[in-house]
């Protein structure tokens, strides 16, 4: 196989780029814009035609309209057709030489298959899910379990690329919303058709990818444009073997039959060419003495070769002088390390996959195939499979007080500024919610990388914010593992809890921010990453930096724009607002009809305090809607420690017990100083009277507070 490596890769390529690929408009912004805005009138039952856009493929307008007449539910399609073992079995019996021979051509391009963020899939040609390499689609589909075996057509699935393809009997791509399932909306799907002997679709081949730049980015779109490339390749190599294993009877007989498998073969080799020349990433093939024996487009852009320089180069002239290429490679075991690439000015952190290749018979190294990925790339990837997502946006903040709509207009102007953001507010008011919101202003595209500091472990917190080396520690990964900020980078990493991080870690956070690049734990050298902070606190971080808790350079790095979140009780009119919306939420999840409060219990609700803020409203609204008996939500439905706490109950109690006007204040003060944990400034804005005339009255009170 290594021989075979010498061929031009010109020649490969035009053969590729000469199949019917279907006819793609460019996907422009305003493009993708006009689908996704006509995709929500249109599966919201609005009185819209997607033929009529001239944005949307006609193929595709169809497509929808078929799928919303059989009914496919888009927000949840049902995949629950599936063949019993028995049916399965009789169809595999049939796809028998088609499976086995996909997936020979799949374990070639396993790395590309299981890269993250890529995925390849077989479908027969009535849409039964045969074989997979990779597992994109098992994250919106998870709770099927195994897709294959399982009916994935338009009357189930409804608008998607095999189904389009095997229809049109040509190569297919849909990105993002033309699919009509809004799983795959962050998806691109390309599929090429699989013809028989007798030019009639046998199957149907996809190559699934995620979208980890916006879709009508220049690059982004060059690489649709390859992955299209790839599949019809793919597909074109399924046939060729195909073709080629009908004709291996008849190879011992005739010099015809002989000289039409070579040509098949090399058909499938000038594919397998041309589909290393498609990918992206740079695929390089070395002898065991480090020798480039060849490399893809990719790879000679990227090391600045000429063809002729291909096989007198080494592998080592592009890496740091303590690289660990060369020695892992000759242990003989596929893994993954990473490295930095030199050539020239040219300098990029790569992930490298290796897959030693031996001698069968002695048992010695004979070459390596590498796959070299940007970090960046996989690092985006990562991010996305850990759930590193923001999902809400200011559309999704209730709140219609004048307190709280300020600070929603605060927080939107702040979103468009690229400073660091803190948060501050007690536990329960939304902190999370608004970063999140800030995220999806300011980078939406970008990884949104959270971590809690005063629920990670002291010792982990390092680790977990910069990363590690592959053996830096005990227990630490072979290969290592990059850390929170690193992932973050290009988009922002939330440290919610931010007063409960080490003392000792702020010097190093504030490192980080002052000069944008992370070094991981036991590494050698710095990497350059772009992020913006939001943090988060329900502590008074000034009071911190006095008592010399909390670093006073990292406090005002990290308060360059700071957004107070009022409480609950603090936001009148928005409780009511707020418990109507989580009981008609909490409802529809259940999927019963929605309980309205009636006036008891709202008036409850509005005269308790709520200590835990929203999050204590959401569960109170919880319990109440398990816990009603009728067709609305009444007062005796609601939490024993609202009903015990609450002013209607204490009024009874109380009734016989008259304070003196003396120890009202008293009590007064004496609450607004525990809530406020002794800030005498914000306590005399809680009673609303000078800090002078508090300071006096702790005085004549003997509170025990620091003046």
């Amino acid at each position: 196989m290594t021989a075979m490596f010498t061929s031009s890769f010109d020649s490969s390529l035009s053969s590729c780029q000469s199949m019917p690929f279907s006819h793609r408009k460019i996907m422009t912004k305003k493009r993708w814009e006009t689908i996704a805005n006509y995709k929500d009138n249109f599966l919201n039952n609005l009185t819209v035609d997607p033929r009529q856009c001239s944005q949307i493929d006609s193929e595709v307008a169809a497509s929808w309209l078929r799928s919303k007449q059989a009914e496919v539910n888009a927000f949840a399609p049902c995949l629950d057709q599936k063949l019993t073992e028995q049916e399965f079995e009789s169809i595999r019996e049939k796809n028998q030489q088609l499976i086995e021979v996909s997936l020979s051509l799949f374990k070639v391009f396993r790395q590309l298959a299981n890269a993250p963020g890529y995925a390849l899939y077989l479908f027969e040609k009535n849409g039964v899910f045969l074989l997979l390499e990779g597992d994109i689609l098992k994250i919106p589909f998870a709770e099927y379990g195994s897709l294959v075996g399982r009916i994935c057509d338009e009357s189930t699935l409804g608008t998607c690329a095999h189904v389009l393809s095997m229809k049109l009997k040509r190569p297919v791509q849909l990105q993002g919303p033309e699919q009509y399932c809004v799983a795959l909306h962050n998806l691109v799907a390309s599929a090429a058709p699989i013809f028989d002997e007798n030019e009639e679709i046998a199957a149907t081949t996809v190559l699934c990818q995620t979208m980890v730049t916006p879709p009508w980015d220049k690059n982004f779109q060059n690489m649709c444009s390859h992955t299209l490339c790839l599949i019809t390749a793919i597909a074109a190599a399924i046939e060729a073997q195909l073709k080629l294993s009908k004709s291996n009877n008849h190879l011992q007989n005739t010099n015809k039959c002989l000289i039409s498998a070579n040509q098949e073969l090399r058909l499938a080799y000038e594919t397998l060419e041309a589909t290393f020349a498609c990918i992206d990433d740079i695929i390089t093939v070395i002898d065991k003495e480090g020798r480039i024996l060849r490399t893809n487009r990719e790879g000679l852009r990227t090391f600045g070769l000429r063809l002729e320089e291909v096989g007198r180069r080494q592998i080592t002239d592009f890496l740091d002088k303590h690289s660990c290429l060369m020695d892992t490679v000759l242990k003989r075991q596929a893994s993954n390390i990473e490295e930095t690439i030199y050539a020239g000015k040219f300098e990029q952190s790569y992930v490298i996959d290796i897959h030693p290749i031996s001698n069968k018979s002695t048992g010695e190294l004979e070459t390596a195939v590498l796959r070299l990925s940007p970090s960046e790339k996989v690092n985006a990837a990562a991010a996305k499979r850990t759930g590193a997502t923001a999902r809400f946006t200011f559309g999704d903040i209730i709140g219609e007080s004048p307190v709280m709509a300020q600070t929603i207009k605060q927080a939107q102007r702040f979103a468009n500024s690229p400073e660091n953001v803190l948060l501050v507010g007690e536990s329960g008011t939304g902190k999370e919610l608004f970063a999140q919101a800030i995220h999806n202003n300011y980078r939406p595209l970008g990884p949104f990388m959270a971590i809690n500091c005063a629920a990670m472990p002291r010792e982990l917190i390092e680790s977990e914010l910069f990363g590690y080396e592959g053996g830096s520690f005990t227990g630490a990964e072979k290969t290592g593992r990059p850390g929170k900020i690193e992932l973050a980078s290009g988009g922002t990493l939330f440290l919610d809890e931010i007063g409960d991080m080490p003392f000792e870690l702020q010097s190093v956070l504030l490192r980080v921010l002052e000069d944008k690049q992370v070094m991981r734990v036991g590494g050698r050298r710095y990497k350059s990453i772009d992020f913006r902070i939001i943090a988060a606190t329900n502590k008074d971080l000034w009071q911190m930096v006095q008592e010399g808790l909390f670093r006073e350079d990292l406090f005002f790095r990290l308060s360059v724009l700071s957004i107070s979140i009022p409480p609950l009780r603090d936001r009148e009119g928005d409780i009511e607002l707020l418990a109507d919306d989580f009981a008609e939420r909490y409802c529809f999840k259940l999927g019963n009809q929605p309980l309205k409060l009636d006036s008891g219990a709202k008036d409850a609700l509005m005269k308790y305090t709520w200590p835990g803020n929203v999050r204590q409203l959401q569960n109170v609204i919880i319990y109440a809607v398990n816990n009603a008996q009728g067709d609305n939500i009444q007062f005796r439905d609601l939490p024993k420690l609202v009903n015990r706490l609450n002013p209607i109950n204490q009024e009874k109690s109380n009734a016989a017990k008259v304070l003196s006007l003396e120890d009202t204040e008293k009590n007064a003060i004496e609450s607004a100083l525990k809530k406020t944990d002794n800030n005498v400034y914000e306590a005399a804005l809680l009673l609303n009277i000078g800090k002078s005339t508090l300071y006096r009255k702790i005085k004549k009170y003997q509170f025990d507070v620091d003046i």
